[in-house]
């Protein structure tokens, strides 16, 4: 008997050990596992008897995953099989495989994602299937951890070293010396990004930038009599909110940054000094005079001096 599978023609899947079939091969045979329905008349037991010298799987009973007095927890039902897919006659030689996760999973992150998914489809995944992380393959177990008593993406104080894990950029960001106090785990990535997703740029929880900004610096967020355009479009334009070696997690110095907008005027947008037309001589700051640079609601504060 052969199995088609994809381009290729494999032998009876039953006789292959399941370590060494492909990753295409696998899921067929799973498929084919969930199509028979196999499930083990004595649930976690079954398993128990091969597994439960392994610290790892039985710190499933430590957490909420574990849990059978919780009629949602995959133990108060199917039990291990409700994840890892029916027994069939995997015990009876280890030659039928079963959904194992991580990355040492021969599955697809989107085929080891749909178990997960089973359960986890409320309205915070909705925009899990065009979110970056699914779109580069990231499976829930690379983050998640089920076989513990506290997953610690769950947790606000570990949950920044698990983003870190892949987004080395924000880590280094993080640790310039101007910045959020994400590295003090005062504030946490979740605070500003959806991990699964949102209908937002950047994955971000509010509908945009300012908005997200806005959330905790409110003094900035107006209405203003005088405005400064750049402030009400947004915050990114001139601040890193990762981090930045400049103050105020300003993406340049002032007056660098100031004279990416301000053509020479003959007034202050002059690199080098000169005598009389130069307004840089003190602190060759323009915020030296410009104090109110996020607007002002002050009757002559037009030029955001007062």
């Amino acid at each position: 008997m052969f199995i088609s599978c994809g381009l290729f023609w494999l032998p009876n899947l039953y006789a292959v050990p399941w370590d060494n079939l492909s990753s295409e091969a696998l899921e067929t045979k799973l498929l084919e596992k969930f199509e028979a329905g196999m499930y083990s008349p004595k649930g976690a037991d079954s398993c128990l008897m091969c597994h439960r010298k392994n610290d790892k799987v039985m710190a499933i009973f430590d957490g909420v995953h574990g849990q059978t007095s919780l009629a949602k927890s995959p133990m108060s039902g199917l039990q291990c099989e409700a994840c890892h897919g029916p027994q069939g006659a995997h015990n009876k030689g280890g030659k039928e495989p079963m959904i194992s996760f991580g990355h040492k999973s021969k599955l697809s992150a989107s085929a080891q994602n749909t178990v997960c998914q089973g359960c986890h489809n409320d309205v915070k995944q909705m925009s899990w299937h065009n979110s970056t992380h699914n779109l580069e393959e990231v499976a829930c177990s690379d983050c998640h951890q089920v076989h513990t008593a506290n997953d610690p993406v769950m947790n606000k104080l570990t949950v920044n070293d698990s983003c870190t894990n892949c987004h080395v950029k924000e880590k280094a960001d993080m640790n310039k010396r101007s910045s959020h106090p994400l590295k003090f785990n005062q504030m946490s990535c979740v605070d500003c990004h959806a991990p699964h997703g949102s209908m937002n740029e950047s994955a971000l929880v509010k509908s945009s930038v300012n908005d997200t900004c806005f959330s905790c610096h409110t003094e900035k967020r107006g209405p203003f009599l005088w405005e400064h355009a750049p402030v009400t479009e947004d915050c990114v334009t001139c601040h890193n909110p990762h981090g930045s070696v400049n103050d105020d997690l300003l993406n340049h110095r002032a007056p660098q940054l100031c004279q990416q907008c301000h053509a020479n005027d003959g007034h202050a947008s002059r690199v080098a000094t000169e005598p009389g037309v130069d307004a840089f001589g003190g602190g060759k700051s323009c915020l030296n005079c410009h104090s109110q640079i996020h607007g002002s609601n002050h009757p002559s504060g037009s030029l955001l001096q007062r």
